[in-house]
């Protein structure tokens, strides 16, 4: 049996979101009192788009841009044999010195914790920063492992029979955020 998922509600249209990130910039900045020694990386697929706007809102209100890097964590899943029989695993290494910086890792949602967990492992073979934060635009909760993000846009109570979708313009032609429940049948 197929599971599908149908729209519930729009969460966020572009205008929230560009205020979500718009504030978890100013956060970043102002926790981190500036961004010497800052760099942002974007996990694939969507934190990447994410984290070059963040970092452009850096820049509109620091005159600086800081560093920007994408992470792609596939070859660090604990689900890869869920994924395919054969999967495909490519280690992109990281362009940007991690070596004593403070890495803002930045993702679309959060959720189990299993991509975060990943993440960082997949961080720490590239480098060792002096400190990892953590950017999500949407929580929803129902952790499997113990990670809290540093900065987020929306917390989103959900059930575990619903689904956060993130769209972003530069992937998915418009920027939205949507809930959407399991349809049966």
């Amino acid at each position: 049996m197929e599971i599908r998922f149908d729209e519930k509600v729009v969460l966020m249209d572009e205008p929230a979101m560009n205020r979500a990130i718009c504030r978890i910039a100013h956060e970043i900045v102002e926790y981190n009192q500036g961004v010497d020694n800052l760099v942002l990386i974007g996990i694939q697929r969507r934190g990447v788009p994410l984290a070059e706007r963040i970092a452009r809102e850096i820049q509109h209100f620091e005159q600086i841009k800081p560093e920007i890097d994408v992470l792609d964590i596939t070859f660090y899943r604990d689900d890869l044999s869920k994924m395919a029989a054969q999967p495909v695993l490519r280690k992109h290494p990281l362009t940007a010195s991690i070596e004593g910086k403070t890495v803002v890792l930045v993702d679309d949602v959060i959720y189990t914790g299993r991509t975060t967990r990943a993440a960082v492992e997949a961080l720490f073979d590239a480098g060792r920063p002096e400190r990892v934060q953590l950017a999500v635009l949407i929580d929803r909760g129902h952790r499997e492992l113990p990670f809290k993000p540093d900065y987020v846009g929306k917390n989103v109570p959900t059930s575990r029979s619903e689904t956060v979708s993130v769209e972003l313009q530069e992937i998915d032609n418009r920027n939205r955020v949507v809930l959407k429940a399991e349809v049966k049948g």
